[in-house]
């Protein structure tokens, strides 16, 4: 598929990111997956980046990237551990509630994303549109209804704060994959999906979210 051209004559770009390792992990499969994309997806033109698992400087990274790279799509990828489906996210809520402590040993409880931002934030992916197309593949997928309350959630509620109003306008979402076989082998047979699965899911969610918009640089109101 050719890359499909903007209203403005510019070509449709996506910008794609994972997280760097934590907790005491030497992978995360997040950024494993993000390397391993092509560089044209369902006629995106796809860029990626690395975040750091950091509350304080992740969104700044992201929206450095969102700044230079211009994209008219922005899924962030994060692992979730446990979890046996490659996992849309619906909504980001504006709290940070940590578990375990991020890369820079910050551990907030009941912190705010955005202070005086509003509760939450929805995706404005294709979610069920792209669950079904990957099933249809033979992937195990959802909708999933909680992105938890760590980085994952903070860099998806910051994400969809920042593109909001923009023109031109960002589609933007949060896919969570399950750990990769080799964490799983070292984790005593947590579940796991392969990494190429994971990059196929990937690749689906963009190539459904291209074709459910005319262009996503002008659409208005959100894909469902």
């Amino acid at each position: 598929m050719s890359t499909r051209p903007t209203s403005d004559g510019g070509v449709l770009k996506a910008l794609i990111t994972g997280f760097d390792p934590f907790g005491g992990d030497k992978v995360n499969p997040s950024s494993l997956a993000v390397k391993h994309l092509k560089k044209q997806i369902g006629g995106l033109a796809v860029h990626t980046a690395e975040l750091p698992t950091s509350y304080a400087h992740s969104a700044g990274v992201l929206r450095r990237a969102i700044d230079e790279i211009d994209p008219g799509i922005v899924l962030c990828v994060g692992q979730a551990g446990g979890r046996t489906e490659l996992c849309l996210e619906r909504v980001a809520i504006n709290v940070q509630d940590a578990r375990i402590r991020d890369n820079d040993g910050k551990q907030p409880i009941d912190v705010p994303v955005v202070a005086g931002g509003p509760a939450a934030h929805f995706t404005t992916l294709p979610i069920k549109a792209c669950v079904a197309a990957m099933r249809e593949a033979g992937l195990p997928a959802a909708v999933s209804n909680t992105a938890g309350t760590f980085v994952c959630n903070h860099i998806f509620f910051a994400l969809m704060d920042m593109v909001q109003g923009r023109a031109p306008a960002i589609r933007g979402g949060f896919l969570h994959i399950p750990y990769v076989p080799e964490q799983a082998a070292r984790l005593g047979g947590a579940p796991s999906m392969a990494l190429a699965d994971i990059v196929r899911g990937i690749e689906i969610i963009l190539e459904v979210s291209v074709s459910r918009t005319t262009d996503l640089r002008t659409a208005e109101g959100r894909i469902s």
